[in-house]
């Protein structure tokens, strides 16, 4: 069967299956909540960004969602009370709450870093997203406004050449750091860095502030091995193996679905993407 004619039969199962009809309809707070094991399932904003926050935020709520990671574009960062009680009511609106934030980038400035503490703060954003800069004056300065915040670091990986492109990047820069300072485990930038995102969670342990559940196939072509993002559960990612991990650290932050393709119209993917992690939470 082609490509093609796969993707067709799935949104052909999602618009006629009662699970998929529930599902697309809204699904209550307690269900979602016993349909996810408890975890914080929510969306990484990015996967939405083919809408505006307004139309993305009722897009979230439709997928039975009340958990957001946003990214910048979706709720831009700013500390002026009247900019922060119109993000917070948006969002009050939509019954969807935020609690991670990201990816952002971080050095030594400690004035434009503070923005980004104080606007979390300010959010009640539990996490931020992060690609700091590998020098003790930045980590310096997050242990500082770790501290003082309360708010944690999850250095997010962004795959091959990037500076946290192994486990061991990202685990060896925050060893002898604060303990809000971890890391965002990317799965599917992992896999792209021939990477075990669950090898990820177990090293980071209760290091581990963040998660984009993501998947990618390795995949031969033309006599070369080629990596593509795929729906969750269609690639290579231990979806069921990744969730163990978090049961077992007791994992309180966003659980994020993070699917980048089809941006126009993503919604049937990631319907599928959010049964898959429903299927694996059954199996716990």
């Amino acid at each position: 069967m082609s490509n093609f004619a796969i993707h067709v039969s799935r949104r052909q199962f999602l618009a006629t299956s009662a699970a998929g009809a529930a599902t697309l309809a809204g699904i209550s707070t307690a269900s979602a909540a016993d349909a996810y094991g408890g975890f914080k399932m929510g969306v990484q904003s990015y996967s939405l960004r083919g809408f505006d926050a307004v139309t993305a935020l009722k897009h979230t709520k439709t997928l039975g969602l009340k958990y957001w990671e946003a990214y910048p574009k979706h709720v831009p960062m700013g500390t002026l009370p009247e900019h922060v009680a119109k993000q917070r009511k948006m969002l009050a609106d939509a019954g969807v709450k935020l609690i991670a934030y990201g990816v952002l980038g971080f050095d030594g400035n400690e004035t434009k870093a503070r923005q980004a503490f104080d606007f979390a703060k300010a959010m009640g954003i539990v996490s931020l997203s992060a690609n700091p800069n590998k020098d003790n004056k930045t980590f310096d300065l997050l242990d500082k406004l770790c501290e003082e915040y309360k708010v944690a670091i999850a250095i997010h990986n962004h795959g091959p050449n990037a500076k946290y492109d192994k486990i061991s990047d990202t685990v060896d820069m925050v060893k002898d750091r604060h303990p809000l300072i971890g890391g965002c485990v990317d799965t599917g930038h992992y896999l792209r860095s021939d990477e075990e995102p669950v090898e990820a969670i177990e090293r980071l342990g209760k290091r581990t502030f963040g998660v984009h559940l993501k998947d990618v196939k390795t995949v031969t072509e033309g006599g070369k091995s080629k990596k593509h993002f795929k729906i969750l559960g269609e690639g290579d990612l231990d979806v069921l193996g990744c969730l163990k991990v978090l049961k077992k650290l007791n994992y309180q932050n966003c659980l994020s679905l993070e699917y980048e393709e089809n941006p126009g119209n993503p919604l049937s993917d990631i319907e599928v993407c959010l049964k898959t992690v429903r299927d694996a939470v059954a199996k716990l």
